[in-house]
């Protein structure tokens, strides 16, 4: 037997409940968005807190949305502004609810007045408000879509107005600006018990996709990052427990949970110029959620 094979066997038998625990690789940190300024909404914890640390440990300046709080928005200000790197940006924090135009305004005027520009935008805020289609409250479901669809609108437009009004600046980005939108798996996958969420993401992909095309001739991109299962707060009864982890796990081929940093590493990379190229795409860090994994043994 060749090497190839015995390792292909040895992988085989390898069942999945044989499989280590996970540890997060330690990467180098490269000053890729130096001399750039982000806004990271609904930055005081889960994936745009990771999102936030990862952007200024790469060189830009952050502003720390947020709207619950102020100490979780605190916390990530010194989290990201002490993680080790010498190249790191400088972050402050800013409440704003992204559903209120006003505010939203409020945000840019401040992120310019403080930094003197605004680079890129990373539009995470987001909440679920669940109810079965029958229970859900009018209540419930505008709350949902003023936040994850109607918020990215207003914030696009205006980091969109932004760019336009500054164009691309040489020695600093290719592009005069980047969006990243932060949609998820049920923007294709429905999600019974869950209609506003999942509306919600539908319609981040759509508008994303809309902004893109529009946008790219002013060297603008925008592209959207959707995460599955992601061990944060918003999805904590999905897997605190083992039982609740294991069944989570029939619906991830690759049989772990994603961490904040899956999604942070990605927004990074997104932003800088070696994505240049890269416009109106939905990228997946899902672990195979998206693969329909049902039908792995045939349906």
């Amino acid at each position: 037997m060749t090497a190839s094979r015995m390792n292909s066997a040895t992988i085989r038998d390898l069942m999945p409940d044989d499989l280590p625990e996970v540890v997060m690789p330690t990467c180098e940190v490269r000053p890729i968005l130096r001399g750039q300024t982000a806004i990271v909404t609904g930055a005081s914890s889960g994936i745009g807190r990771a999102i936030a640390e990862a952007i200024c440990a790469a060189g830009a300046n952050v502003v720390v949305n947020y709207i619950g709080a102020e100490e979780a928005a605190a916390a990530t200000v010194e989290a990201a502004t002490h993680c080790g790197c010498a190249h790191r940006g400088r972050a402050i924090a800013v409440k704003a609810d992204v559903s209120d135009e006003g505010q939203v305004s409020q945000m840019f005027a401040r992120t310019i007045s403080e930094f003197g520009g605004v680079d890129i935008l990373i539009n995470n805020a987001g909440l679920q408000q669940d109810a079965a289609l029958e229970d859900m409250t009018l209540a419930q479901w505008r709350r949902v879509i003023d936040v994850n669809l109607t918020g990215q609108f207003l914030c696009a437009r205006e980091a969109v107005r932004a760019f336009k009004r500054r164009g691309v600046v040489p020695g600093v980005s290719c592009a005069a600006g980047k969006i990243v939108c932060v949609s998820s798996v049920h923007e294709v996958i429905p999600w019974a018990g869950h209609v506003n969420y999942a509306a919600s993401k539908g319609g981040v992909m759509l508008m994303m996709k809309s902004i893109a095309q529009e946008v790219a001739p002013w060297r603008i991109r925008v592209n959207s990052i959707c995460p599955g299962a992601v061990r944060t707060p918003i999805n904590r009864a999905a897997w605190e427990t083992e039982d609740a982890y294991n069944d989570l796990m029939r619906l991830i081929p690759y049989k772990r949970i994603g961490e904040p940093e899956d999604v942070a590493r990605l927004a990074v990379w997104l932003c800088s110029d070696e994505a240049d190229y890269v416009t109106g795409a939905s990228l997946f860090v899902d672990g195979g959620m998206t693969l329909y994994p049902g039908f792995e043994a045939g349906g």
